[in-house]
């Protein structure tokens, strides 16, 4: 009753993010869109022209919520070491909610050689660590955490860290959740940067 509510598009975006996470970009095809979907490809035409408007449809929704994330941590009245917790905490229930969905991380070389793809890649990743490393800055100018390493640095080591714990669960069953992994991998991080 629920697939009633959402549209054909949507739907073969999901799909599309699926076929990605089980069997990689190179098997996102319009026959393999159309199998998954029970429908031909001719019908999947009148929904999208080519494979490549479908994952510029699966970038965009990947990438969907990052403003309004950006605009809720922003507007928090705590400290900034609070706001990069909520910032990470936010993507980590997003992930662990829509598993497949973070798969388009591991696929950020290949679509960023796609030029359908490439600018919006690497506008709204560029984004996301821009937004740490300004997180990671408020955080030594408020004196919350030490300025011995750059924030630059720090957000690099962070945004690293989300990508090598997606990778991981890639193909190591983990019984805790991408959520508490992440979080504490943060919090063992902010304890050594902490001022005493």
């Amino acid at each position: 009753m629920v697939e009633d509510y959402i549209s054909k598009k949507d739907r073969i975006i999901s799909t599309a993010i699926d076929i990605i996470s089980e069997s990689g970009l190179s098997a996102l095809t319009t026959k393999n869109i159309a199998f998954k979907e029970n429908m031909s490809e001719a019908l999947l035409y009148k929904y999208y022209g080519s494979v490549d408007e479908v994952l510029k449809d699966v970038v965009d929704y990947y990438f969907k919520f990052d403003k309004g994330i950006r605009a809720t941590v922003s507007s928090k009245d705590s400290g900034y070491i609070e706001k990069i917790k909520a910032y990470v905490d936010s993507y980590a229930t997003y992930y662990d909610n829509y598993y497949a969905l973070s798969v388009i991380m591991l696929q950020y070389e290949e679509l960023l050689h796609n030029p359908v793809t490439r600018d919006k890649v690497a506008e709204a990743t560029l984004a996301r660590r821009n937004y740490i490393e300004s997180l990671f800055q408020a955080a030594i100018d408020a004196k919350e955490i030490k300025g011995d390493i750059p924030a630059e640095q720090l957000a690099v080591l962070l945004t690293g860290m989300i990508y090598q714990l997606t990778l991981g669960r890639r193909y190591v069953f983990k019984k805790i959740t991408f959520q508490a992994e992440l979080n504490d991998f943060l919090a063992r991080m902010i304890k050594v940067l902490i001022i005493d």
